[in-house]
């Protein structure tokens, strides 16, 4: 079977909901990142597989591409599985590679919530089953798991702590392609007294622990990665980083979203003979606080594994995309560290459904 690997990754800086990116549309956003990583591949590029939730609809890939100055010859393709469609085109495109079906992607996604054109989100359930807000959804799961206020506000806290320790020592810089004049995320622009406002902030429903500070916002960006045939890659001087081994995607009641990464993990792991001590890094997406404690009490993932740089609880969760910015952030991650063999990217999505990746380093690379 052949091999995919990861050799190149890039998102844009991540603005507020009427932000500082407001006024770009997805091909506008998707763009620089796709030019920057198209450099020395040209006509090379099979595919580009961009994911979107909120857009207007229509090829995003393909309109994206053009933007980009891509060759013409480069169709395009987009996707929705909701918060996991960045990482379900990251998915799709290495399963292309391994069946034989291409050599070279690039795979990601890209969201504005700023131009969308609808008011409401799509509907996940039925009515039969029925279909929270995703904020009711958290509260669900932080009642389902007996996850206090309290824990949520501690986990809240040490991403924010994290992400600004990670931002100060310039870490984002090499995952960034600025944007027009935009080299850094919006919410690094003045910083929160976070212990402040986790503490004044009420909970969304009565008796509920869920809040606006325990919660992610609501944001643009996006973000991709080149996927090769490993063979390609090197023979076309490309320095593999990160090898897809297997992945998985699960589905829970759609009350529960933000438990979906569990069932996903847990059996992506038991199929390769792994355990969560097997896996150095774990990033999975912080759309709520209630999520992040429920998946580290259920898998026992320590947190001094879990998200080391922050997440989207600081930086924010531009839908499409942030399951592409947990492999980018991966992606320089292990090359700052040794030792490192195994990790994992997760997230879970509106309707109940987790997708988790599991990819090994590449050893050559010093690691």
């Amino acid at each position: 079977m052949k091999r995919a690997v990861i050799v190149r990754a890039k998102r844009t800086p991540v603005g507020k909901k009427n932000g500082m990116l407001h006024r770009l549309e997805l091909q506008e956003l998707a763009a620089p990142v796709l030019s920057h990583l198209a450099v020395g591949l040209g006509e090379n590029i099979d595919d580009v597989i961009l994911g979107n939730v909120t857009g207007p609809g229509g090829n995003i890939g393909r309109l994206s591409a053009l933007e980009a100055g891509l060759p013409l010859s480069i169709p395009g393709l987009m996707l929705d599985r909701q918060c996991s469609a960045g990482l379900e085109a990251i998915r799709l495109a290495c399963y292309f590679i391994q069946g034989g079906a291409g050599s070279c992607y690039i795979a990601g996604g890209v969201e504005s919530s700023s131009t969308s054109h609808f008011e409401k989100r799509a509907r996940f359930s039925p009515d039969s089953i029925g279909d929270p807000d995703m904020l009711e959804a958290a509260e669900m799961v932080a009642k389902k798991y007996g996850i206090s206020k309290e824990l949520q506000d501690e986990y809240a806290f040490l991403s924010y702590e994290r992400s600004w320790e990670a931002f100060e020592r310039g870490l984002f810089v090499e995952e960034i392609v600025p944007v027009e004049q935009w080299n850094n995320d919006e919410e690094f622009f003045k910083k929160r007294n976070m212990e402040a406002l986790l503490r004044r902030a009420k909970p969304i429903s009565e008796n509920g622990t869920v809040t606006a500070a325990n919660s992610c916002g609501i944001n643009d960006g996006a973000a991709a990665v080149v996927v090769m045939e490993e063979e390609t890659a090197r023979s076309s001087g490309f320095m593999p980083v990160l090898r897809f081994v297997d992945s998985q995607v699960a589905g829970v009641h759609p009350f529960y979203p933000g438990a979906a990464p569990i069932p996903a993990i847990q059996t992506l792991l038991k199929r390769n003979g792994l355990t969560v001590e097997d896996i150095d890094l774990f990033e999975i997406n912080e759309a709520f606080a209630s999520k992040m404690v429920a998946c580290s009490q259920e898998l026992s993932i320590p947190y001094e594994k879990l998200n080391l740089g922050g997440g989207a609880l600081t930086v924010g969760h531009p839908y499409g995309a942030s399951g592409a910015i947990l492999v980018t952030r991966l992606f320089y991650e292990v090359q700052r560290r040794h030792g490192v063999k195994y990790v994992l990217a997760a997230i879970g999505s509106g309707g109940g459904i987790g997708v988790a990746v599991l990819f090994e380093t590449v050893q050559e690379n010093g690691l």
